[in-house]
């Protein structure tokens, strides 16, 4: 076909008509078209809507004229009070920290799967956990966030001077990587009820765990039997009360 062509050709079925029967064929001309989305994209949006208007009312004692609104409202309203939401104005923020709690104190965990662990803190995090370890070649505490609410401030204290903890160690660093997907049924089938089998750890978390507890086992060391003290577990016996204990 020689030269541009100025039609356009759409397939329209008849109207009045459906189903599979042929359409007919209609053309638009390309001048008509720009004319067309000219006038589309000349148009100015409209101004919204009054939400009142002004009406005249008949009758000498009626004021002569009324506001009413453009749109009623519903007729439909909730039987009882529907509660709303309490909207909070407040932003969490991390606790402080304990003035008892400093770089190098002795800790005594009250909760969670090393609870009666003694332990030792590094700092505080951006969200107000604790970092602290083990060490983990003492006592098998590894690197972890713990709240300070659950745990117990001991007298011990050791020599970290000179000693800081790298950057990389925040709350990021110790998020769950998110499961791909659970495991089909036909393969809980074959495994028969059998546990899932725990992922290796990566060397890079035992390097790290390495290089974080070189500086709190040398401070160990120069202390006599303080590895001792840390390998041992707290707890109470009978008759006795936390709060008449001095740590």
């Amino acid at each position: 076909m020689s030269g541009t062509c100025r039609w356009y050709c759409a397939a329209v079925k008849p109207p009045g008509q459906s189903g599979s029967r042929t359409p007919y064929i209609i053309g638009i001309g390309l001048d008509d078209l720009k004319t067309k989305m000219a006038r589309i994209t000349s148009k100015k949006p409209e101004a919204p809507a009054a939400e009142t208007v002004e009406k005249t009312i008949g009758g000498d004692k009626n004021g002569g004229k009324r506001v009413v609104p453009t749109i009623k409202a519903s007729r439909y309203y909730p039987a009882e009070d529907v509660r709303q939401p309490k909207k909070s104005r407040k932003s969490p923020k991390p606790a402080s920290l304990r003035s008892t709690i400093t770089p190098g104190t002795v800790l005594i965990l009250l909760a969670g799967r090393f609870r009666g662990k003694r332990v030792v803190f590094l700092k505080q995090l951006e969200s107000g956990l604790l970092l602290v370890t083990g060490p983990y070649k003492i006592n098998g505490v590894p690197l972890r966030r713990v709240n300070q609410a659950y745990v117990i401030a001991t007298s011990t204290k050791l020599d970290l001077e000179g000693f800081t903890v790298d950057q990389k160690f925040n709350d990021a660093y110790f998020t769950k990587v998110a499961a791909k997907g659970s495991r089909s049924a036909e393969e809980e089938f074959f495994e028969d009820g059998k546990p899932k089998a725990k992922e290796p750890l990566p060397a890079s978390r035992s390097a790290d765990q390495k290089e974080a507890d070189k500086a709190v086992l040398a401070a160990v060391k120069k202390t006599e039997n303080l590895s001792k003290y840390l390998k041992s577990s707290w707890g109470l016996s009978k008759g006795q009360y936390p709060h008449q204990l001095v740590f």
